[in-house]
């Protein structure tokens, strides 16, 4: 009996002295089709924070995605067909939503910055998903989701902005 009171103590202890769950992470998606190889670039946010972005867009779909995490680019993931639109973000400005369509495929995104920036990219047809952080304070931090020829899905990770890189 008294090592069982002991261990409570103990965990009451320690439950006290931990404070309140600070909770920032969170996911939206996934958004799209199930077909294509799998991506997720949750290694590139030890890079920094998402400072650029690639879209490749064809007449109907968003056919391929790469992302500059700080200074360095992530691996592309989609097809080759299509025209290359770059956007490049301020300093210190961050991803706060993105939009889009879908249909087997993805066929819009949009994203949304802290700046009141926004970059919309292909065709406005097939249904809508919004995308956006659960906690307040929170950007996009890194890219999932599955490609081929094209994006067949996408999904969005949100988390704190980092703070460890002074270069960016």
């Amino acid at each position: 009996m008294l090592c069982f009171t002991l261990l409570a103590l103990l965990c009451c202890g320690i439950a006290i002295n931990a404070g309140p769950i600070q909770l920032s992470s969170s996911y939206s998606g996934e958004y799209g089709g199930g077909g294509g190889k799998r991506f997720s670039q949750s290694s590139n946010q030890l890079d920094g924070p998402i400072t650029a972005f690639r879209v490749r867009v064809s007449r109907y779909y968003i056919v391929g995605l790469q992302v500059r995490y700080g200074t360095k680019w992530s691996d592309y993931v989609g097809g080759s067909s299509g025209d290359l639109e770059e956007v490049f973000l301020h300093p210190g400005e961050s991803i706060i939503q993105a939009t889009g369509k879908y249909k087997w495929y993805l066929r819009k995104l949009v994203f949304v910055t802290d700046k009141g920036r926004y970059f919309p990219f292909g065709k406005d047809t097939g249904t809508s998903f919004n995308a956006a952080p659960l906690y307040p304070g929170t950007v996009l931090r890194y890219l999932s989701g599955s490609s081929g020829s094209l994006i067949d899905a996408i999904g969005f990770h949100w988390d704190v902005y980092p703070t460890y890189c002074s270069t960016c």
